[in-house]
């Protein structure tokens, strides 16, 4: 290989890994920030709890979808307007659904949601357990005809 090509590997190695470190980019726009930092503070706090209806396994701080916009300025217009962290929760919830909680409570409704990974998991750690215990028969090994048993005989030298 040339010096050439090995200093470009090394160059786009560098750059992806460069790339694995850096933290995802908030979708928040800058006219969305609230003035009081320490609103702006609690909207993100509140924002990284809730789910993106849209892409789901992200939070509506960091999405670009359209709906997230929309949830983080009613978030922020509820805090302005004097409402607690709780009670801007509870109206997101009260509209969308539990489902828009990213760590949703263990409650009736998501006892599947919680329940169903460790059930799968134990499920099938014991259908390998019993199939590991399952005894396989040992194979028929039919008898030796008298041919076959003054050969061996002869073999291991004994008599017949």
């Amino acid at each position: 290989m040339s010096r050439l090509s090995i200093a470009a590997g090394l160059l786009l190695a560098g750059l992806l890994l460069a790339g694995l470190g850096v933290p995802a980019a908030h979708a928040l726009e800058p006219s969305e920030r609230l003035a009081n930092p320490v609103l702006e503070a609690r909207a993100e706090a509140i924002g990284s709890e809730l789910r993106c209806m849209v892409c789901q396994n992200e939070s509506i701080e960091q999405s670009d979808a359209g709906l997230a916009h929309d949830l983080r300025l009613l978030v922020r217009r509820l805090l302005v307007k004097g409402d607690t962290n709780q009670q801007v929760i509870d109206y997101i919830v009260a509209r969308y659904g539990i489902f828009v909680l990213l760590d949703p409570p263990f409650e009736r409704v998501t006892w599947l949601l919680w329940l169903a990974p460790p059930l799968i998991l134990a499920g099938a750690g014991m259908m390998v357990l019993l199939r590991a215990r399952q005894r396989r028969p040992d194979p028929v090994v039919a008898a030796l005809t008298p041919d076959e048993r003054a050969r061996a005989a002869a073999l291991l030298g004994e008599e017949a």
